[in-house]
């Protein structure tokens, strides 16, 4: 599993977790396909097969970046330190244009972006040669980038999007970057993030040709995870959504980043496209507010007021008030996404996985035009459908005929 912002608090999270189920010292709480039967999950990962490697622009060692980020207590932080202390994350490659709020010295000197594509695939070969891995997954787990047009002309097709990279258009972020690289390197490629990374014509596109699993974006942890719940619920007892208003504050590094505006932009732009396409009506009065607020570090609070209108016209409200663990909601669903990535590939499924929509605020669908899926439960039936046999609701391609059943377990991602 290689991850983009390796040394950030939901990555260094996840590391721990896999190590210390490697050990024995946790149970899989809160990792939402552990409880699944065997015969309906197929061939997954096993999650103490996993290997972890990655990119940050920050070098320190994951212990020293997890006791900073302060999502683990004492006892495993200390448990974990050991495996984490033997991992750093290779140099980045980061743009100030598009993360203004988060900066480091971890850094590749490249001349351009083909020059940097170039090192990224570099990176992920020697990750599976030293390991001796099966396979890799690529994770986006970086801070949120700035808003990107993805109607430009250099996103239309894998040819204009070729002559962007050696033209070094300026259009093109980070998270498309290493998005390219693992598509050319045949990398299942998973946006965790708002940011946009393959959710552009060109690179669904190329993945499609290529057959390599694509997914995003921005993970469904807390808050649009619960209203995706409750929307179909009001909905089921036809009360009206009149205005919810959606409030939140957090101080970590994800925080930080979002303290630009243009970062932020990106993300109420994910956050908000759920509640029209649930209901099936445009919601007056949708306001979602996104606060850095340091002093709550990692432990998140998501705070949502809804005004319902029921029979005879009664005014009534609905408040939710959820105190959570921002990286300890995001680590689990990040794993989980690596394995079935994985699973897809060696399935013969590529492009678009649809199907993984579950745990994404903005699923991405093969075809722009296509509205996706945002209902909880619905996204829910959808993966269980696939992970027992079924076909991609989206029509991902198909590549291959080697059947999943016949796929050897891998050694480890």
């Amino acid at each position: 599993m290689a991850i983009v912002g390796l040394g950030g608090a939901v990555a260094t999270t996840a590391v721990a977790g896999v190590e210390l189920m490697k050990r024995g010292l946790i149970e899989k709480d809160g990792l939402p396909l552990a409880a699944l039967d065997d015969a309906l999950v197929g061939d997954l990962a096993p999650y103490e097969g996993i290997v972890f490697g990655g990119w940050d622009l920050s070098g320190d060692d994951l212990a020293s970046a997890a006791s900073g980020h302060g999502v683990l207590d004492g006892g495993r932080l200390e448990a974990a330190k050991p495996a984490l202390a033997a991992i750093r994350p290779w140099p980045a490659f980061g743009n100030e244009e598009f993360c203004r709020k988060v900066s480091g010295d971890n850094v590749v000197a490249v001349s351009g972006n083909a020059e940097a594509v170039e090192e990224i695939r570099k990176d992920l070969r020697r990750f599976e040669e030293e390991n001796d891995l099966d396979s890799v997954v690529l994770v986006n787990l970086a801070s949120t980038e700035r808003r990107t047009d993805p109607t430009l002309p250099v996103f239309a097709t894998p040819e204009a999007f070729e002559e962007g990279i050696k033209a070094d258009d300026p259009a093109v972020g980070p998270a498309m970057l290493y998005a390219y690289a693992a598509i050319l390197e045949g990398v299942p490629y998973v946006n965790f993030t708002p940011s946009v990374g393959a959710d552009v014509p060109a690179l669904v596109k190329l993945a499609e040709e290529k057959g390599v699993p694509v997914a995003g974006k921005d993970g469904k942890t807390g808050q649009t995870m619960l209203k995706t719940a409750l929307a179909p619920a009001l909905k089921t007892r036809a009360l009206t959504v009149d205005g919810w208003y959606s409030a939140n504050i957090l101080g970590n590094r994800d925080g930080q980043a979002l303290d630009d505006p243009d970062s932020l932009a990106s993300k109420v732009e994910t956050k908000g496209s759920v509640l029209d396409q649930i209901l099936g009506y445009e919601v007056p009065n949708h306001v979602v507010r996104i606060d850095y607020y340091p002093p709550r570090g990692d432990n998140k609070e998501a705070w949502d007021n809804i005004d319902l209108v029921g029979f005879m016209g009664a005014r009534m409200q609905l408040k939710v008030n959820f105190l959570c663990g921002d990286s300890i909601l995001a680590a689990p669903l990040a794993i989980e996404l690596a394995r079935l990535s994985d699973l897809a590939k060696r399935r013969g499924f590529g492009g678009v996985q649809e199907h993984l929509g579950l745990f994404f605020k903005a699923p991405m669908t093969a075809d722009r035009a296509t509205v996706p899926e945002h209902a909880l439960h619905k996204q829910e039936e959808a993966l269980l459908r696939w992970l027992s046999g079924g076909e991609s609701t989206n029509g991902a391609s198909k590549n291959g005929s080697r059947d999943a059943s016949g796929a050897e377990t891998p050694r480890g991602r």
